[in-house]
């Protein structure tokens, strides 16, 4: 027999009115699907589990000790205080734990964090969530670990109660719009750093995380907007770009960068005004090789018309340099190549060291710090470029403080979990707390009771399919829903409850067109 799904019935086919009922399925409804329908579907929410989950959910890494890893706060567990000076303990699990210990709590993705030790499983997580990875070392078997010692180096900021920026939003993945950056980190929050929190462009400019709003066309562009645009007239294709550079911002779109902040290809990372403040022998890098000229907290905001006609005029601006830069390079080359063809001879190449000419030397036992220029006076964040560490001065005194911030010297490895094996939850032994299909949660489930009782369970499963078998396989040649007037009149059937037969078959009855054939569904399942 072909195991190809039956073809679809023809619109008309097979059409059941419900009426009055919530719990019946109708043919031609949204929510009536086959069974091979319902298996691609599972099939399909799986693959996307598996897609959001690729790691492996199989160890706690807090057998690790300290990593650079993905870490989340679990508010089911350690909720934030009422009021800000409330007692509260904070506390972060690793990914495996976030799935199988926490699947079913109110979880906050906090991303990376240096130098942390999950806590699951600790004191710092109530003994009525244990960690159901590591092994209890009472009874010698997986699972059940709660009231183990933290680790007294981990460090929390205020992300740990899904609170984040110098604007202390508690963030809401639903409404939250923009893209928000990490800074790189100097300190904790004991020494006057951030942590590694995460900051709006527009708090870094103190302008605020909705800066854009009182911008001068802030607003849905209207439905007509495209309409400006017709096929193969340029002349009106402008207007309608020039009318785009106005700020005119989309619910759906991403937020523009704030004036002042830089573009996005422009650095790799950055350091907070907060770390800077905690660390000021920093401040006399901003706008020196390697890093950006200073991005100030308090600068001067720009007045709603200065936002509305300086963002589309610094657009084109560029675009119209980069046209410039792309011509003078050529007419530069060709010049070149003139001049080399009429000497016989390449053209001799632009010395290597122009570009690094003010770079200042450093020597072993020189600093470079005294060459340096100023550092800017008030509060600025620090953004620097992809080798930012080789510009740095490694005298001895430099690095005995750089050696403090280990970042600083070298890029960090993050730990990233094995990726995950096979299909899914199904791999894991223990709950997965909701995690994988039904079919998966009942083999883990299975996995965790006694040999007898297991094997009892697969006969009675075993028997059970044995006698939906026929029940399913007419509909999966049909092609036809199943409803649920047919499954409780099987039930009922198999229960030996006539009672319930007779309340299946008035229900299926009731479920006719006033003028139609009446279901042809019950003639199927016998009733």
């Amino acid at each position: 027999m072909s195991t190809d799904p039956p073809p679809a019935p023809a619109a008309g086919d097979n059409e059941v009115t419900v009426s009055g009922r919530t719990n019946s399925f109708s043919q031609q409804s949204d929510d009536s699907q086959t069974a091979a329908e319902f298996i691609r579907n599972q099939e399909l929410l799986e693959a996307d589990a598996r897609e959001a989950l690729p790691y492996s959910i199989e160890s706690c890494t807090k057998i690790l000790g300290p990593l650079r890893q993905s870490v989340f706060a679990c508010m089911t567990c350690n909720p934030p205080p009422s009021k800000p000076d409330d007692a509260w303990t904070p506390a972060g699990v690793c990914y495996a734990c976030s799935v199988q210990c926490h699947g079913e709590h109110t979880l906050v993705e906090i991303f990376q964090k240096r130098n942390f030790t999950c806590d699951c499983g600790t004191t710092r997580i109530p003994a009525t969530s244990p960690c159901a990875l590591r092994v209890n070392e009472q009874t010698n078997t997986k699972g059940g670990v709660h009231s183990e010692e933290p680790d007294a180096n981990n460090r929390y900021n205020q992300n740990f109660r899904n609170r984040f920026c110098g604007c202390e939003c508690d963030y809401d993945p639903f409404q939250q719009k923009g893209t928000m950056f990490q800074c790189l980190g100097l300190g904790t929050v004991e020494s006057g750093g951030c942590g590694e929190d995460w900051y709006h462009p527009g708090c870094l400019v103190g302008m605020g995380p909705k800066w854009y709003e009182k911008m001068e066309g802030h607003k849905k562009p209207s439905a007509n907007a495209l309409t400006t645009i017709a096929e193969g007239d340029e002349e009106r294709q402008e207007p309608a770009q020039d009318a785009a550079d106005v700020a005119v911002i989309d619910e759906d779109d991403e937020p523009p960068m704030p004036p002042g902040f830089p573009e996005e290809d422009d650095f790799e990372g950055f350091l907070c005004y907060k770390c800077v403040e905690a660390n000021p022998w920093v401040k006399k890098y901003a706008g020196t090789f390697g890093f950006l000229p200073a991005v100030f907290l308090d600068q001067p905001g720009p007045t709603t018309s200065q936002v509305k006609v300086e963002e589309p005029v610094s657009k084109k601006r560029k675009a119209e340099d980069d046209v410039e830069d792309q011509g003078e390079t050529k007419r530069v080359k060709n010049e070149d190549a003139a001049a080399g063809d009429a000497n016989g001879a390449e053209p001799a190449p632009a010395p290597a060291a122009a570009a690094s000419a003010e770079e200042p030397a450093s020597t072993p036992a020189g600093c470079k710090l005294p060459n340096l220029a100023t550092a800017p006076a008030g509060r600025f964040s620090l953004f620097f470029k992809e080798d930012f560490r080789d510009k740095f001065c490694r005298c001895t005194d430099c690095f005995r403080t750089m050696d403090a911030h280990p970042q600083l010297l070298e890029e960090e490895e993050v730990y990233e979990p094995p990726m995950s094996e096979g299909d899914g939850a199904s791999q894991h032994g223990g709950s997965t707390h909701g995690s994988g299909s039904l079919l998966e949660r009942g083999e883990s489930a299975l996995r965790n009771v006694d040999r007898v009782r297991a094997i009892e369970g697969v006969m009675a499963y075993n028997h059970l399919k044995e006698q939906l078998k026929p029940f399913f396989q007419q509909f999966a040649e049909s092609g036809k829903a199943v409803g649920a007037e047919d499954i409780k009149a099987y039930f009922a059937k198999l229960r030996g409850d006539e009672q319930g037969i007779q309340e299946a078959g008035r229900a299926a009855a009731e479920s006719k067109e006033p003028d139609g054939d009446g279901d042809s569904r019950r003639e199927q399942s016998g009733y």
